[in-house]
């Protein structure tokens, strides 16, 4: 599916890091951690991959802004449009050797995302969205969310607090009132990744809360042009500012929805 000559930049730029990564992935083994937090790192090739990606974006454009989750923020000359950029989404996955794990780059236009792109290096899936667009895997799939109407058929995403979050007990609370009423909830450790595969039809749903914008502009936007329903958890809340969100196919949105804010 061709695109803007925005969203050929960014695919660009995903791919050039995700070279890098999996060159580093192949060598987990020997990577230089440093601790950045309880149970939260921050490798080498984190911080390289947000190096190319950087020099890409701003590259090519270079009077936008810019927030990445290493790098922090830079004030673009256009106030109106930014990058919002998660070079490894999924790092402890990464760090063990686990091959999951996603490169989400958004781009913001006057605070609204109007193109996402995640890139699933290992496994070379392309997941990627303009706003009106649609949604798109690789270079011809068009992604639609599942078509299942019944919460107890169907699988649903979420985050899994560590390292003594202060949520945990809300995570437990939210997993007693769903797991009776679903075929099961998945924890696979990368945000970007379960809205993608919402967006795929591999998950029906996906929760989670005290998210960063990096870690889900991208597929936001990616999971609502497939034809899911994306809100906050609070009604009232901010999906980027406060990090809750709750997204699902449209049958079974309302019900799941009414599950995890009854908590």
């Amino acid at each position: 599916m061709p695109g803007s000559a925005n969203l050929n930049i960014m695919m660009k730029a995903a791919r050039k890091a995700g070279r890098s990564l999996v060159k580093d992935f192949r060598e987990v083994e020997n990577l230089q951690v440093s601790m950045k937090g309880a149970g939260d790192f921050v490798s080498r090739a984190d911080i390289a991959a947000e190096k190319i990606l950087k020099e890409e974006l701003l590259g090519a454009r270079p009077t936008y802004g810019w927030i990445a989750e290493e790098g922090g923020e830079i004030e673009g000359k256009d106030p109106t449009r930014r990058w919002i950029v998660d070079p490894l989404d999924g790092t402890t996955n990464f760090l063990h050797g686990l091959p999951h794990w996603a490169i989400s780059i958004a781009l913001e236009h006057k605070g609204e995302i109007v193109a996402g792109v995640v890139f699933d290096a290992a496994k070379d899936e392309m997941f990627y969205a303009e706003r009106g667009e649609g949604a798109w895997l690789n270079d011809s799939l068009r992604l639609r969310v599942s078509g299942r109407h019944r919460m107890i058929e169907s699988i649903f995403a979420t985050g899994l607090p560590f390292g003594g979050r202060a949520d945990l007990p809300e995570t437990l609370q939210d997993l007693a009132r769903l797991l009776p009423a679903t075929a099961g909830v998945r924890r696979f450790g990368s945000a970007a990744l379960d809205l993608a595969y919402v967006a795929a039809g591999r998950y029906e749903g996906y929760w989670e809360r005290n998210l960063k914008s990096w870690d889900v502009a991208a597929g936001l936007l990616i999971a609502k042009e497939a034809g899911a329903l994306v809100e906050p958890i609070d009604p009232d809340g901010d999906l980027l500012e406060d990090g809750n969100v709750l997204v699902a196919n449209e049958p079974i949105f309302s019900t799941f929805a009414k599950v995890v804010r009854n908590g």
